[in-house]
């Protein structure tokens, strides 16, 4: 009986009181405690919950097996989202130090730079959030292509190609604006 339910659709295996949540209370309060005790903000949790489900609703979708226990499976995917969360902001504060160690403490006076920074702050206004994105953390941050694109999980190409079309860009509404 227990391989039966076993293969069984999500809704059936689980107990849960909607038939269409993967997670019965239970499974929920356990994924909801292995993410606290991961050390994920009490304001996460709802979203790392989610995960859960939406994981487990992609295993059945996929045709997959479903997970013998899924009260296990469920906590061993909240400690994985523990970790990435961890991972994702300790990037987020080298990132933010980087940029920190890039600040002038001395802004240049003349008209001509300020003309030629109010130009370069409107070009970069009107880049695509990912030209912007490499373009900055290129030439503002000076990490190199490979850096960038480890970081972004994109491929090298994909960085170098935002770039090429950020400075082209930018380079025009600098001449454009009779800057450079």
């Amino acid at each position: 009986m227990l391989r039966r339910r076993a293969r069984r659709a999500p809704e059936a295996y689980t107990g849960a009181a909607d038939p269409g949540d993967p997670l019965d209370a239970d499974q929920e309060r356990r994924v909801r405690a292995v993410l606290a005790l991961g050390g994920v903000p009490q304001a996460d949790l709802p979203d790392g919950v989610q995960q859960v489900r939406l994981r487990l609703l992609e295993r059945a979708a996929s045709g997959r097996e479903a997970p013998r226990d899924v009260s296990a499976w469920a906590a061993v995917v909240a400690s994985r989202l523990a970790v990435d969360w961890h991972r994702a902001r300790r990037r987020q504060e080298r990132l933010g130090e980087r940029l920190a160690a890039l600040r002038r403490p001395e802004l240049p006076s003349g008209e001509d730079d300020s003309l030629l920074s109010l130009a370069v702050a409107r070009g970069l206004d009107e880049l695509t959030d990912a030209q912007r994105q490499v373009l900055v953390l290129r030439f503002y941050a000076d990490l190199p292509v490979r850096s960038i694109a480890d970081e972004l999980g994109v491929p090298e190409g994909t960085v170098k190609s935002r770039l090429h079309t950020a400075v082209r860009a930018l380079r025009a509404r600098l001449h454009e604006d009779e800057v450079v």
